[in-house]
């Protein structure tokens, strides 16, 4: 498989070097955790007075040590006086009780620890719990358009992206070389396999076809403001019969898991979010597709779940905003600074742009304003508008 750097969760990763906190990396099934791990040990490894302890679970050499007294002597034993020890773990789940041997590991203030989960036992909402000392969580996304752009060498950027619409970020389907190949990959071998059989098993779940229909409303609904109600409703026709309660545990596993995110909905003037009015977006748009198929193409919501991805891996909180029954798709907030931003994927016709536009003219303030589609033509401004293609605005760099 060919390997491009990732180089701005590399980047961090440097920067984080010698700081005391457990540093754990989270992200959906086949994100690209363990090679991030590994670019990160190749790069200390080049560096002067540093010893690295790089044990990776998937791999039977290192089954001894699936046991954490056993984890931690092994750990001990490589420990060099006078260097920088780094100890790397890989699939750390694997091993029971590890959090015993990490925890006394970093109590003993000679490692600089770095580890990586299965995303439905190492959750961002569990770190706390279970490392007492403190910790950094690096939250990495599938591949970015730009470095979709990279892996393939594309200098086409407008056709460039019309292929990743249909193929997204999970580059482990890269190398299958048909389409159907591709979804087969993604649905039955990192979305069933691995996504829901961690679920499943982490919290004992019995009722594994209510999980697969939820998942299937979810997708259908992305960019759609839904409620556990009308998912009851929905499901109950179906012949699926489930309360509220076990519906919204089954949708926060998912959401642990990072299989889908969810946004709020956010009243602009009233300034407070919007009781059980959310949207939810897919780590990657391929999962719909390799689950649903391509049969009916939603382009606009799926556009939609690209921007809303990208926002969050540039590191926006990312609501969906409401003003005067006029519905704005982001409002995107990072360090202070806020952005108002419209998702269409065609606004050729007068009518669809004057649409689109109209949200963003009613609010008021002064902070940036932009649509972003799929126009192939350079930005322009409408009445302070901004308006964007979407491959330029993803191939813009870090700012929104």
């Amino acid at each position: 498989m060919k390997l491009i750097s990732r180089r701005d969760y590399l980047s961090e990763l440097m920067q984080l070097a010698g700081t005391p906190d457990i540093k754990v990396i989270t992200g959906v099934r086949r994100s690209g955790k363990s090679r991030l791990l590994e670019e990160f040990r190749t790069a200390i490894s080049s560096q002067d007075k540093t010893s690295v302890i790089h044990i990776d679970f998937n791999l039977t050499e290192h089954e001894h040590l699936l046991e954490y007294h056993a984890l931690e002597k092994y750990i001990e034993s490589r420990y060099v006086p006078g260097l920088n020890n780094y100890v790397l773990i890989d699939e750390i789940e694997l091993c029971p009780s590890f959090e015993k041997a990490i925890n006394s590991l970093h109590a003993k203030g000679r490692y600089d620890i770095y580890v990586t989960g299965s995303n439905a036992f190492l959750q961002s909402s569990d770190l706390a719990t279970l490392f007492v000392g403190r910790t950094y969580e690096l939250h990495i996304f599938p591949f970015s358009f730009k470095e979709y752009m990279e892996y393939y060498a594309y200098t086409d950027i407008y056709a460039a992206f019309a292929r990743y619409m249909a193929e997204g970020g999970m580059a482990g389907a890269y190398l299958y070389s048909s389409e159907k190949q591709k979804y087969r990959y993604i649905n039955s071998e990192v979305l069933n396999a691995l996504i829901v059989r961690d679920i499943v098993n982490k919290y004992k779940i019995r009722n594994e076809q209510l999980m697969q229909r939820i998942i299937d409303f979810l997708m259908d609904n992305i960019g759609s403001i839904v409620s556990l109600r009308k998912i009851k409703n929905t499901l109950s026709s179906g012949g699926f019969s489930a309360d509220h309660k076990t519906i919204g545990k089954y949708i926060d596993y998912l959401c642990k898991a990072f299989a889908f995110y969810k946004v709020r909905k956010y009243d602009i003037k009233g300034k407070r979010y919007l009781a059980a009015e959310d949207k939810y977006y897919l780590s990657d748009h391929v999962f719909r597709y390799a689950r649903l198929g391509t049969k009916n193409m939603d382009y606009g919501h799926i556009l939609e779940n690209i921007i809303a991805i990208e926002l969050m891996r540039r590191g926006y909180e990312v609501y969906a905003g409401s003003l005067y029954r006029k519905e704005i798709d982001f409002v995107a907030i990072r360090q202070g600074e806020k952005i108002y931003i419209q998702a269409a994927y065609d606004i050729s016709s007068k009518e669809t742009f004057e649409r689109e536009a109209a949200p963003l003219l009613s609010v008021r303030d002064a902070y940036p304003k932009i649509i972003i589609a799929r126009t192939c033509q350079p930005e322009w401004q409408h009445e302070g508008i901004r308006v964007i293609d979407a491959a330029d605005w993803l191939m813009s760099g870090p700012q929104a």
